[in-house]
């Protein structure tokens, strides 16, 4: 039974740093005391955010603007929305939201796009963005608890944050090394985006079906639980075979239930040395994740998803001038010739979150996983665990990187494509999150 009375309602970051932004209102919006409708336009004009209709008369203007939904049925829609920003997938699309629709000016001339939302209309849309909405309904909502779990444990270290007067510290700098990783507590004026960042909300566009809705609405206000505490429960799409320690992505600490964990029937050692990075990574072992049957990611994952191929054991080939350039684009450092790319630390799913990469100029070490994925590819390689082959000329120099991996994803919880394959074999919604997240229960709280 869904209580909408305690309901949180939270605020979503659907577009950021915008000059100018269009859409449409499908249905009644209130605004400094009159309803709106129709085609709209919000434009940054004269230090203010100027709000027109479709005839492009101005209805208001003001740093910040609220546009209230007359009743449940009224829907905005945006263009040019970014999604997968700055990953393989990105693409701009039109997205129709419901809630209220709010612009914020910044200092720096820009502004944000954000949706005001009840909690439970939010999770419907993510559970529909992240994976396909006619994947299983157990599958659905064991996403949803995870989901919702991780929401409100984000927001409340968000708010414990700034009681407390700490800065979130997501990078460490030293002249020859770079830590660096990344969480949702960066945003400033809404509490989560609408992408990868945080969790995808593409609101009402991809909720095809009376799954993502039966599935949130059996589950609402269920989350999990450790100790008293709603877990942080992190997710992905791929493990690769064996899930990966909290520490591995973000800080140095052990959280038990985000432990790794063998993903599938059969244990599978932790991998330690660089021979058991090899020999895992070019292996093909039975895992929920390896999902052998092509036609059930049509059922599982979003349409822009299945463009990804080959994600549970991948390989990318790169020329040395090739590299150096992305890594010289992306980190900032020119290391000049490449000479060596060396990994220093691993996790146990074979994940990388200390890499030496030595060139003819300066020696790097970078970490931790996404910030390597990022170093080594015009978007992301699919994950840090890779092995290095290196291919020589006849003079004995370098002529290319050859990189083969393992799984998409920082590995860490919920191995979204293996609990959906659970689902598939008939697991519970229960029995998976028992599977990803040991030593938590569930728990309703409200």
């Amino acid at each position: 039974m869904r209580d909408t009375f305690n309901e949180p309602r939270i605020t979503v970051g659907i577009m950021d740093f915008q000059q100018e932004v269009q859409g449409i209102l499908n249905g009644e919006y209130y605004i400094d005391g009159c309803f709106v409708s129709g085609r709209f336009a919000a434009r940054v004009l004269s230090g203010a955010i100027v709000f027109s209709d479709e005839h492009g008369k101005e209805i208001t203007h003001a740093s910040s603007i609220r546009l209230s939904d007359n009743d449940d049925t009224s829907t905005f829609m945006l263009f040019n929305v970014t999604i997968g920003g700055s990953f393989h997938w990105e693409r701009k699309e039109t997205h129709v939201f419901r809630g209220t629709l709010v612009f914020k000016l910044r200092p720096d001339g820009t502004m944000a796009v954000i949706n005001d939302i009840g909690l439970e209309d939010y999770l419907e849309s993510v559970i529909s963005s992240e994976m396909s909405a006619e994947a299983p309904e157990e599958f659905l909502k064991a996403h949803a608890i995870v989901s919702r779990s991780w929401l409100l444990s984000a927001l409340k270290r968000k708010r414990d944050k700034k009681t407390t007067h700490q800065q979130n510290k997501t990078q460490q700098n030293k002249t020859d090394e770079i830590i660096r990783w990344y969480e949702q507590e960066e945003h400033d004026i809404y509490d989560v985006c609408a992408d990868d960042h945080c969790q995808r909300y593409q609101g009402i566009t991809r909720i095809i079906s009376k799954g993502a809705f039966s599935a949130v609405s059996g589950t609402s206000g269920v989350v999990l639980v450790y100790q008293g505490e709603i877990c942080d429960a992190r997710y992905y799409k791929a493990c690769g075979g064996i899930t990966e320690d909290f520490r591995t992505a973000w800080q140095d600490i052990n959280i038990p239930y985000l432990k790794s964990i063998s993903d599938g029937a059969n244990p599978y050692a932790p991998i330690e040395t660089e021979q058991d990075a090899r020999n895992w990574i070019l292996s093909e072992p039975d895992a929920y994740c390896n999902v052998k049957d092509q036609s059930l990611f049509k059922t599982i994952l979003p349409d822009f998803d299945r463009e990804t191929k080959g994600f549970f054991r991948w390989s990318v080939e790169y020329p040395r001038e090739t590299l150096e350039g992305i890594i010289t684009k992306k980190s900032g450092y020119d290391l000049g010739v490449l000479q060596e790319i060396t990994p220093l630390l691993r996790g146990p799913s074979g994940r990388i979150f200390r890499l030496l990469i030595k060139g003819s100029k300066k020696s790097m070490v970078v970490g931790k996983e996404l910030e390597i994925r990022r170093w080594l590819s015009e978007s992301h390689l699919y994950s840090s665990a890779f092995v290095v082959d290196t291919t020589y000329n006849a003079l004995g120099e370098v002529e290319k990187f050859t990189l083969y991996g393992a799984g998409w994803g920082h590995g860490v919880g919920l191995c979204q494509i293996g609990a959906a394959n659970m689902a598939y074999q008939g697991f519970t919604a229960e029995q998976i999150l028992e599977h990803y997240f040991p030593y938590t229960e569930m728990q309703r709280i409200y």
